[in-house]
């Protein structure tokens, strides 16, 4: 009779062992009300509510044909990568719920070829650019000089401020363009015409960290997730 050593049987125990408790993690962790636990870190303004699966689809085939594919795709057998457990977040997922018409700096302006160096300055070619998910804020790109990255040569005929923008923009005071200016121009209201009026810094600040906007509450466009 085929006798198994006791060092054998450790080893095997300890194998089956190992395989159980990993299992138990993984079906754990995944278990809805546990994401929290596999979470880079809390959803941005306006997120709270969203689930795993919202921005990150599963991806196509199992875990065993996703593996070979890549594996086909590193020794040159795949011309492309596949994506792994779920897809990829992109800007497409994004404008998926926040495409908006008359998007004051749509995704497609960035991308011309003659905001190259500007891409180079800020890398403005994807949402999370500025809007990086799980730091829960709402922008964390947090420059607030950024225009001047593609509007250092504006001038206005007909200029509404009390202090011209050629001024300020002489006096490389690009602090103040989001003082006037909605980024993305969707909320409803007039921008000031006089720099007393202006919205202050500290406002814009902790807007961009989740408080409510300074600009206005009412929205042209709403995300398709998000009630009007």
């Amino acid at each position: 009779m085929f006798k198994i050593s006791r060092k054998r049987q450790r080893q095997w125990i300890g194998f089956c062992t190992g395989i159980f408790i990993s299992a138990i993690t993984y079906v754990t962790l995944f278990l809805p009300g546990n994401t929290d636990f596999h979470s880079k870190g809390p959803m941005n303004t306006g997120h709270e509510n969203l689930k795993c699966e919202t921005c990150h689809t599963p991806a196509k085939g199992n875990v065993f044909q996703q593996a070979q594919a890549n594996l086909m795709f590193t020794v040159g057998l795949r011309r492309s990568e596949a994506d792994f457990g779920a897809k990829n977040v992109d800007n497409t997922k994004c404008l998926d719920c926040h495409e908006r018409a008359n998007d004051r700096h749509p995704l497609h302006r960035f991308e011309e070829p003659r905001f190259s160096e500007a891409r180079k300055d800020i890398g403005v070619t994807n949402c999370e650019s500025c809007h990086q998910e799980h730091n829960g804020v709402r922008v964390t790109q947090t420059n607030l000089s950024y225009c001047q990255s593609c509007h250092e040569d504006t001038e206005m005929k007909n200029d509404p401020l009390e202090v011209s923008h050629k001024e300020l923009i002489g006096k490389k005071q690009w602090n103040t363009c989001l003082q006037c200016h909605d980024f993305h121009g969707n909320h409803i209201f007039h921008a000031a015409t006089s720099l007393k009026d202006t919205i202050p810094i500290a406002e814009i600040k902790a807007y961009f960290n989740g408080d409510e906007s300074p600009y206005a509450i009412q929205k042209k466009y709403y995300a398709t997730t998000e009630e009007n």
